[in-house]
């Protein structure tokens, strides 16, 4: 059976990370199914302070319920500067360094995932030298997020040479994923496919979005309960994940004082998560008298489950960008469905999957205004059709259980 190494700079199990479980969910597929699997990611854990390498060893490998990791040792770094693109460094050339202490099992197939486009790099550079078959995964758009959310400009010098990559990248892989369904759009509105007059080959790119194991939520919905959040006398507005710019909170905050002005006082927002914007939403909340919600800060992944089978109404936010155009790949979004719940956005967005399934209400970008409106409308909502929506929830988590995603990889894994 194939062997497959799976490079991905932020992957991890549960127990050690709180986003970066896909290809761990997606490994213990393969592994059941008789391939060989192997993760190499980072030993500094992002969003977290904690480093699992604190000496002087260059990797370090653990097993989690049987899915072999390779932790490359990388710094520890703070936000999103100078820090973390030499922790990015450290990951690629100890993971091309190292890479020869594991090649007495040859892999087959090398699947390297983005956020950054260096492990996509270090992914074609170690197929080279191994001979084998080169996946390329997109889950975010480099460097098209960072011109979306204006932190360089297209035509500057990074610009120019992150486009670059990712052409040479897109051109030499044998197969691409995207993780949003838009992937072959934005392909095609870059130029790049051969009707065009570009090196791409459409018919090598593949979808495949993030997930949910459903059996491991639901075993840890009745296993693992929080308590401090059961109030059946309120109609809960509840969000869970990061907390920066990206996640544009401060409209959810708007609309908490819009409905609290309205006098709908039985309506509570409680927010669960962390990051470098958290202390100054709560000061924003204090100074502005917002008094419907709640920090809860952060939880073990174990008990979100629980937590959203408690909430009416989840919610998930962004900017208001072009972007999205492509389609979203949030991982919390398979949560949110998988608690049965409906769910409220305000990402305007391609391939939407809240109006695919009839699952949720996506209501107009940047404006706080719409959020609230958006809230009340399922705050008022009959019984009947409120129900609906939750059991096309429940449908939508089941498309897109782990099990079947695996099954959608090993398809492209066996494609010629």
């Amino acid at each position: 059976m194939k062997n497959i190494w799976i490079l991905n700079h932020y992957a991890g199990p549960p127990e050690i990370t709180d986003f970066g479980i896909r290809h761990y969910e997606l490994s213990k597929s393969l592994l059941k199914k008789g391939y060989k699997v192997k993760i190499f990611t980072a030993s500094s854990q992002h969003h977290r302070k904690n480093n699992l390498i604190n000496d002087n060893k260059k990797f370090y490998l653990k097993d989690f319920n049987n899915v072999p990791f390779v932790f490359i040792k990388a710094r520890d770094y703070i936000g999103n500067g100078k820090e973390r693109i030499l922790n990015m460094i450290d990951y690629t050339i100890g993971l091309l360094i190292n890479s020869k202490y594991f090649s007495y099992e040859k892999p087959d197939i090398i699947i390297a995932s983005s956020v950054h486009p260096l492990t996509w790099l270090a992914g074609y550079r170690l197929a080279r030298k191994f001979n084998a078959k080169f996946i390329a995964e997109t889950r975010d758009l480099w460097p098209e997020t960072l011109v979306a959310m204006e932190k360089i400009k297209n035509d500057s010098l990074i610009a120019k040479i992150l486009y670059k990559l990712e052409k040479f990248i897109y051109k030499n892989a044998d197969k691409l994923i995207f993780t949003m369904q838009g992937g072959k759009d934005y392909i095609i509105d870059k130029g790049l496919d051969k009707n065009s007059g570009g090196p791409i080959d459409l018919q090598k790119v593949h979808y495949i979005n993030n997930g949910i194991d459903l059996e491991a939520f639901n075993k840890n919905r009745l296993n693992f309960e929080y308590i401090d959040i059961d109030d059946n006398r309120n109609f809960k507005v509840i969000y869970t994940g990061s907390m920066g710019i990206a996640n544009a909170l401060e409209y959810l905050l708007d609309a908490a004082k819009i409905i609290q002005d309205k006098g709908f006082n039985d309506i509570k927002f409680v927010l669960f998560g962390d990051g470098y914007k958290k202390q100054e939403l709560e000061e924003y909340t204090k100074s502005n008298n917002i008094n419907n919600v709640v920090f809860k800060g952060r939880v073990e992944k174990k008990y979100i489950p629980n937590i959203l089978s408690k909430s009416n109404l989840n919610v998930f936010l962004g900017k208001n960008i072009y972007l999205y155009k492509y389609g979203l790949s949030l991982n919390k979004m398979f949560d949110y469905f998988a608690s049965g719940k409906p769910t409220l956005s305000n990402i305007e967005c391609g391939y939407n999957i809240l109006e695919q399934y009839n699952c949720g209400i996506t209501v107009k970008g940047g404006s706080a205004e719409a959020l609230a409106e958006g809230i009340l409308k399922f705050y008022k909502m009959p019984k009947e059709e409120y129900e609906i929506y939750c059991q096309n929830a429940l449908k939508a988590a089941q498309d897109f259980d782990y099990k079947l995603l695996a099954e959608k990889l090993e398809k492209v894994i066996l494609e010629d």
